[in-house]
């Protein structure tokens, strides 16, 4: 797969936007839908900014022919969403709800009529609460990722949500952003479920690697031949300080936490030795039983790529050194076994996230794992950015440091291609403004800025930058 010329994309090259369940559905008492642990942390008092939750969001549950057909305006090749997994099995377990069912079959069919490629995110944070509270082995800690009760109860999912849309959708993610669900999650606690055990983040790491790969058995056993099924990473570019053998250091302790803890084992079938070295005083890896690496290790028909900025360190003898890895505040650290490792901020303009603007670094790892998953194709699942968007007097959204951002890294992913990597599509986060997390509503990532006391959607300059791009396959000047 080559570049067309000097400044255009590949033929077939999907131009797509991103979504995720949680935090556009809205719905979240409707048609036996029962909570999720986003659902239970956001109404925990102090957990989300503003007391903010998904409970309605951007209605999209009502709303999705709408969106559908500004996707089509806006010139969309391509979408990204995930299936709400408490929608379709209320408590992890048992039969699927067949209106939750059937609202996905709807989207779908939705996206094929105006031409539009589905790509369906089985697993975006949203775990079903009764797993969490759920406690299969007896574990005092609770249930959830940490538990291998878990990995298999996904694995049936998929199969349902497999089964239900495989005559329709073609590309398949089994998880999101995994790294998220075990350190963020179990990690620090600034996510869902808020548990801070570094024991539970490193036990749901490996679970989580175990779900993908029960998934992607039972996905593949309902699916038709023509289907592809992968999974969508947020790899680090972790760059040391400075030469230093000590930051080089900090640099190879990252790496293995943030990366190689998954890339290891789906690419290679292996956790790093390095990364159980680090560890070993929080914990044997015993919970690894002997042919969960097999399977973990199935053939990966793409590899989706999420990346927003690079991390730099450096080692330090402070545990209390300020952590500027941009994973909120908490006082505990999504790093286990990494305590002399110090986050500095890279230089250069930020986000409304302060998170630095460095499109260098996708394209550092698009070539990285194009060296380490050699003929797998690469998607960029996400890449975005948060900016301090406002509705101008004559109802327009403007947002040009959001066009140059989205220039900038979609000119790195072109240097990529050019370089060897096979990209063949990304997915621009996000479709739309929405909820983000533990940050409620104060951020805005969309391309299409959304008005949420009346639910109205303004594309904004950055969506009719992008839609150009698509069109031509090329990109527009920026101003």
């Amino acid at each position: 797969m080559s570049p067309s010329g000097p400044a255009g994309f590949p033929p077939g090259f999907l131009w797509g936007a991103a979504t995720a369940a949680y935090q556009i559905e809205g719905a979240a008492q409707e048609d036996g839908r029962t909570p999720s642990i986003w659902d239970t942390f956001s109404r925990t008092p102090g957990k989300v900014l503003g007391g903010d939750t998904g409970d309605v969001a951007c209605d999209h549950y009502h709303r999705f022919r709408d969106d559908v057909r500004l996707m089509a305006e806006l010139g969309l090749g391509a979408y990204r969403f995930s299936v709400s997994w408490p929608r379709v099995q209320p408590t992890g377990r048992g039969p699927a709800v067949q209106r939750g069912l059937d609202f996905y079959r709807a989207l779908v069919d939705e996206l094929l009529e105006h031409g539009i490629t589905p790509m369906a995110t089985l697993y975006h944070w949203d775990l079903p609460q009764d797993l969490e509270t759920a406690f299969p082995s007896g574990s005092s800690a609770g249930g959830g990722w940490p538990e291998r009760d878990t990995a298999e109860r996904f694995a049936e999912y998929a199969g349902i949500v497999g089964e239900a849309l495989g005559d329709r959708v073609e590309l398949w993610s089994t998880l999101n952003e995994p790294w998220c669900s075990a350190f963020l999650g179990y990690g620090s606690g600034v996510h869902a479920p808020g548990r801070t055990d570094d024991v539970a983040a490193l036990r749901a790491a490996h679970h989580l690697n175990l779900g993908h790969g029960l998934a992607t058995r039972a996905l593949r056993a309902v699916l038709p031949a023509r289907a592809r099924v992968g999974i969508a990473l947020n790899p680090s570019a972790v760059r040391p300080l400075t030469d230093a053998p000590a930051d080089r250091d900090a640099q190879r302790r990252i790496d293995a936490l943030a990366n190689r803890i998954f890339s290891g084992p789906l690419l290679k079938g292996a956790y790093p030795a390095d990364l159980l070295a680090d560890t070993a005083h929080i914990t044997d890896w015993s919970f690894v039983r002997s042919d969960d690496l097999a399977t973990i290790k199935n053939p990966l028909d793409f590899l989706g790529i999420n990346y927003y900025a690079p991390a730099v360190v450096s080692a330090t003898s402070d545990p209390t050194a300020p952590r500027a890895d941009g994973h909120n505040s908490s006082s505990h650290s999504p790093w286990p076994g990494a305590d002399s490792v110090a986050f500095h901020r890279a230089p250069g303009e930020l986000t409304a996230m302060e998170w630095p603007v460095d499109p260098t670094g996708l394209t550092d790892l698009l070539l990285q794992y194009t060296a380490e998953a050699p003929g797998v194709p690469l998607f960029v699942t996400e890449n975005g950015a948060a900016f301090d968007d406002r509705v101008g007097e004559d109802g327009s959204v403007h947002d040009p440091d959001r066009v140059r951002y989205l220039h900038g890294h979609l000119s790195a992913v072109h240097a990529a291609i050019r370089q060897g990597a096979d990209v063949r599509g990304y997915f621009l986060w996000s479709l739309l403004d929405n909820f983000e997390w533990a940050y409620g509503y104060s951020k805005r990532f969309g391309a299409v800025y959304v008005d949420y006391e009346t639910q109205a959607r303004t594309p904004k300059t950055s969506a009719r930058w992008y839609a150009e791009a698509a069109r031509r396959g090329v990109l527009p000047p920026v101003d």
